[in-house]
């Protein structure tokens, strides 16, 4: 038989759209060859993420966020156009009609056409540089827009308004959100929530506006336009980008007759059928209950149901869970439930901690058993728990308030075994616990063909912490090895990691990926490369190849702080110091208005240097003798000393002495968290050493040593690894513990933690190091020292380089100040200002002047 009559014979489904969740129903309907599947794209490339559509300003590109190629669909046996806007649907004839006049003819019509930005009918919405953030065309057009822009407007302070916000932040511009509500994310959290996330974020330097509605977009006097609200204020920028929601993409159906919704919406039944049972509707232009859903994973659960219901399987679509979490410009929130408490007789417990940012409130039913919702903001690590709670209707412990207080003795916790196999795990591709189970029942050996298998962590991410955690669990429970790859982009440990570039001698990150990676690095997988290799190598590490691994504190080799500035700590090693110096110090802090602060490790922190200010600030101290102090970086950060026995009458040893040569020695070495050193001259311990990384107490006989100490929110008791050592055992002896823990420590793991976590514990450490167990001793030493031999002074190296010097600037297309930095004085320093303490600031410059010419330019024209 002729493959023409084999096709001719094939049922055919047209597919109208090529977003996220017009391409899940591509793939799920194309596992039956049985149809002759045709997807019409209006837009000019195939499906990709928006999602992680904000990742495009940090250095993504369109091909990285592709969720699919002309070749993977021509693999699947799918027809697909581009470019091609369909206008007519005949539903009697069953055939669409495109823009360019082409026609195609359907036995079932898939309408998969999403949404588009909700623009308000503001006077002036429609002028250059008044843009919206919906494609990967929309970004090209506001990347174009701030190269020409000083500030940027986002009008709409929701979920995706927030993430505009982050874009146009990222391209430097001063950024400012507009809210009619009177709160950020009124939707998915509570007051509570949003008095803290509108805090973080005017953190951050954006400035918030709530309650307020525009009237109109006029020109403006110092910058391209001017907001004007209903309330007589008015807002000034060169940028506006409209986020104020989305609306259903439904002109199709209205035109072509099929059953609405009063505010918009294809109505579709719970196969997802519309008014005409030969007509689909998936995503967020299909109104379901009279609710529209503006999550990817809704639209994937429509797309599976009707994918099946076509294919003449049984499924319904019953709704979705709308709970989130995200990463909002940094600040961590999520969403689960009844956020807002409305459950009639519900009852709710709040935890709030403002110094650290931190905001979490539980709903429960009104007998206490049941989890109703949640709301994290600043920090998210229970939502995983939280959300399995809900979902499944777990029955709350009998204090649940211990599920979001840090400190509450005998924490509950829910371990994957209590979940049951229907507890759903991936919410964006409907995956259970017993879907992940089944996959490792069909040969699924690791977490990767898991994620392959089920598509699970495939969706926003949210999840993947999770997906490993029960599909280790399941591997375990088997007795197949779990591995521990850091990340999808490298298939090794942090351990084995550190070995392939000692071994092979790698120097960069691109070498590494290009020989034992894949893909383009992650978030994870870069900052874990760029400690490794600089604490073999040692090199400078804001060098070309690998400048773009560090995270911002070590880009800027400063702390930043919470409204933006940064802190200058430099090395006081043992917290000694001539008057001579302490001087320095007071002077650059009057010069440049630092607040100063004694550090309770024993140095001096200069607080609210601007980016642009931190060059000139380091090359006074430099000149002075001062070194940077690492307070930025995963290393040694200070080793803590009482006077000993050179002052006081307690003392038995030179403590200050011995804690001046061991913070010269290790400063500088990288490692997989920071490390702090404590010498005490006696056992009255004044250094406070028990509580250290590195513990130091003297004895009359030499020195005890403590390993593995910390202060925290979980403190612990350092152990004690050897006693009455002499200067020299106890320096060889710190040597090789501190190799040994960067060497095969976890990617953040303090000493404490790998104390814990090391096979044989204390007593396997002691046979490593004291009996050399493993043999590795002299190569411990020799890395050691030459870490040692190559010590440089980051800062040192970044003042007499040029090319370095000129990232220290706050905009890139600008040499002015941050005008949101502002400060106010109490106790007779600076502090940030809040948000009533700012007062407006105008920036005017040539470029104001360039912009209002070519605006006089396009007029006359």
């Amino acid at each position: 038989m002729s493959t023409d009559k084999q096709l001719l014979k094939k049922f055919k489904v047209v597919v109208v759209g090529n977003g996220m969740v017009g391409h899940h129903f591509v793939e799920e309907m194309a596992q039956n060859t049985d149809y002759d599947i045709t997807v019409l794209s209006a837009e000019s490339r195939l499906a990709y993420d928006r999602v992680h559509l904000s990742e495009y300003f940090g250095g993504k590109t369109a091909e990285d966020l592709a969720m699919t190629t002309p070749e993977h669909y021509e693999e699947l046996g799918v027809n697909f156009k581009t470019n091609a806007k369909v206008t007519a649907i005949d539903k009697v004839a069953k055939f669409v009609s495109t823009q360019s006049g082409e026609t195609y003819h359907y036995d079932k019509l898939v309408l998969a056409t999403g949404s588009y930005p909700f623009v308000p009918p503001i006077p002036g919405k429609d002028q250059d540089h008044c843009l919206v953030y919906r494609t990967i065309d929309d970004l090209e057009d506001i990347a174009a827009s701030a190269k020409v822009s000083k500030v940027g407007v986002v009008i709409g302070g929701g979920l995706l308004g927030l993430e505009a916000a982050n874009a146009i932040k990222q391209l430097g511009l001063k950024t400012h959100v507009v809210e009619f509500a009177p709160q950020l994310m009124g939707v998915q959290i509570d007051g509570g929530g949003g008095r803290l996330l509108r805090q973080k974020i005017e953190d951050l330097g954006v400035q918030v506006h709530t309650s307020k509605a525009t009237s109109v977009i006029e020109k403006g006097n110092t910058s391209r336009y001017k907001l004007c609200f209903s309330d007589d204020t008015e807002l000034e920028t060169d940028l506006i980008l409209f986020s104020a929601g989305i609306r259903p993409y439904d002109n199709l159906a209205r035109e072509f007759d099929l059953a609405m919704g009063e505010r918009g919406g294809i109505v579709v039944n719970n196969q997802c059928q519309t008014s005409d049972a030969n007509i689909y509707a998936i995503g967020e232009c299909a109104l379901w209950n009279n609710f529209i859903f503006g999550l990817v994973a809704p639209g994937y659960a429509m797309a599976k149901v009707a994918a099946k219901h076509i294919s003449g399987e049984e499924g319904e679509f019953t709704g979705a869970d709308m709970s989130t979490k995200l990463k909002l410009m940094g600040v961590e929130v999520g969403s689960i439930g009844d956020a807002h408490g409305k459950t009639e007789g519900s009852l709710t417990y709040t935890y709030e901690n403002q110094p650290e940012g931190v905001y979490k409130k539980i709903v429960v039913s009104a007998d206490k058993k049941a989890l109703l919702g949640a709301v994290l903001i600043g920090d998210t690590s229970e939502y995983d728990t939280l959300l399995q709670y809900m979902l499944n209707a777990i029955e709350l412990p009998e204090s649940p308030e211990g599920l979001i207080l840090p400190m509450a003795a005998d924490k509950p916790t829910l371990g994957v075994d209590a979940l049951p196999d229907t507890a759903t795990i991936c919410s964006c591709h409907n995956v259970t616990k017993g879907d992940i189970i089944a996959a490792i029942d069909c040969g699924a050996v690791d977490v990767g063909q898991v994620k392959s298998g089920t598509k699970a962590g495939s969706g926003c991410g949210g999840c993947a912490a999770l997906v490993k955690s029960v599909a280790d669990n399941e591997f375990e429970k088997r007795g197949v090895e779990v591995k521990k790859d850091i990340c999808e982009h490298f298939a090794y440990s942090r351990r084995e990691l550190f070995d392939i570039i000692s071994v092979e001698k790698i120097k960069t990150f691109d070498e590494l990926l290009s020989a034992h990676g894949r893909g383009l690095g992650c978030e994870i997988c870069k900052p874990v490369a760029a400690s490794v290799l600089a604490s073999v190598w040692n090199d400078y590490i804001l060098k070309k190849p690998h400048l773009s691994l560090q995270d911002t504190n070590d880009t800027y080799l400063g702390n930043m702080q919470k409204d933006g500035t940064y802190s200058v700590v430099p090395r006081i090693a043992g917290g000694e110091i001539t008057p001579d110096k302490l001087i320095v110090l007071g002077e650059v802090a009057k010069k440049y208005n630092l607040y100063t602060k004694i550090t309770g490790g024993a140095r001096v922190d200069l607080f609210g240097a601007r980016v642009e200010q931190l060059p000139p600030i380091w090359k006074e101290l430099v000149d002075a003798g001062f070194e940077t102090g690492h307070a930025y970086g995963k290393s040694l950060r200070t080793v803590k000393s009482c006077v000993g026995s050179t002052w006081c009458r307690y003392g038995v040893q030179d403590s200050m002495t011995m804690a001046i040569d061991l913070e010269h020695r290790y400063k500088g070495l990288r490692a997989p968290h920071k490390i702090k050193f404590g010498v005490s001259g006696c056992t009255r311990e004044c250094a406070e050493a028990q509580g250290k990384d590195i513990g130091i107490i003297a004895t009359e006989n030499g020195w005890n040593l403590f390993v593995g100490g910390n202060g925290g929110m979980k403190p612990r008791h350092g152990d004690l690894f050897a006693t009455d050592l002499d200067d020299d055992t106890l320096v060889k002896y710190v040597d090789r513990i501190l190799m040994f823990y960067v060497q095969t420590g976890d990617r953040l793991q303090r000493t404490s933690v790998w104390m814990d976590n090391l096979e044989g514990g204390l007593a396997y450490l002691q046979d490593v190091i004291m009996k050399d167990s493993l043999g590795i001793n002299d190569v411990l030493e020799a890395q050691m020292e030459a870490i040692v031999g190559t010590y440089q002074c980051e800062w040192k190296t970044t003042i007499e380089d040029p090319e370095a010097l000129k990232r220290f600037q706050p905009f890139v297309n600008s040499d002015k100040g941050d005008s949101n930095i502002q400060f106010v004085t109490e106790r007779e320093q600076i502090r940030p200002a809040r948000g009533a303490e700012k007062i407006a600031v105008t920036l005017i410059d040539t470029m104001e002047n360039e912009i209002e010419t070519a605006d006089a330019v396009a007029e006359e024209a």
